[in-house]
């Protein structure tokens, strides 16, 4: 019979209480992440936020239509926000990166993600989805998300549930590629909004758009008789987020 014990430290290491310390000494990498962002963001905007799929390559029509919106918006004065990876992230950097304004990477340690593309101005490195999602959010004049999946999806849904909830300031949704989202959006009414799970207004909250150009027009006509600036009311919500 083996008598051998476990020693004092391995046990320490195992307890409820030494995993709570841990948890606990984690929130002061939370608070600097938070810190950061807000210190190399707050000059950003107007902004745009573009996401899509890590997974499209350079060679497929998609990343030229990223790249070419993305040029476009930074050329008419709007910083560009990506989540600093590959894909549509990359070619979204690689458009503002062209383009007159900042080009941002809000990168996230991934185990099967390569490090961030080269095209950016500002690059941010986030553990957590958490607070990399209100950076995402809090500078953000108008939302662009081309086709993605499961990330793209989870962006999707959680700038259209703060704005329905009200715990954000309502920006243009703007969906690229008709195509795509078209499923999406016809199970929204056809499921969501038949069953009373969401309201006729909560589709208004969105637009599909498929050329560059038009892209940019749709931004600057939701803003033509209000300022990119938020209001001190909307800065409340943004506070809250």
């Amino acid at each position: 019979m083996n008598d051998t014990k476990p020693s004092k430290n391995s046990f320490e290491e195992t307890t409820p209480l030494a995993n709570l310390s841990r948890e606990s000494w984690k929130i002061f990498q939370i608070i600097a992440e938070f810190v950061e962002g807000f210190e190399r963001l707050s000059h950003i905007a107007p902004s745009v936020s573009i996401f899509g799929s890590a997974r499209i390559g350079r060679d497929h029509p998609y990343y030229q239509l990223t790249q070419d919106i993305a040029r476009s918006l930074s050329d008419a004065g709007f910083s560009i926000v990506s989540g600093g990876g590959p894909g549509i992230m990359e070619a979204a950097n690689k458009g503002a990166y062209e383009g007159k304004s900042p080009s941002i990477g809000l990168n996230i340690y991934l185990p099967n993600e390569k490090a961030g593309n080269a095209y950016q101005n500002i690059s941010l490195n986030f553990r957590h989805f958490f607070s990399r999602k209100v950076m995402f959010v809090k500078y953000a004049s108008a939302y662009v998300v081309l086709p993605g999946g499961f990330g793209t999806l989870d962006e999707l849904a959680e700038i259209l549930t703060l704005i329905q909830t009200g715990k954000s300031r309502k920006i243009p949704i703007i969906l690229v590629q008709s195509d795509f989202w078209q499923g999406l959006l016809a199970w929204f009414k056809d499921s969501l909004l038949a069953s009373g799970t969401i309201s006729e207004s909560d589709l208004d909250l969105i637009q599909v758009i498929d050329q560059p150009a038009d892209v940019v027009t749709a931004i600057f006509d939701y803003y033509e008789d209000r300022s990119f600036e938020p209001s001190s009311e909307e800065q409340r919500k943004l506070l809250e987020l």
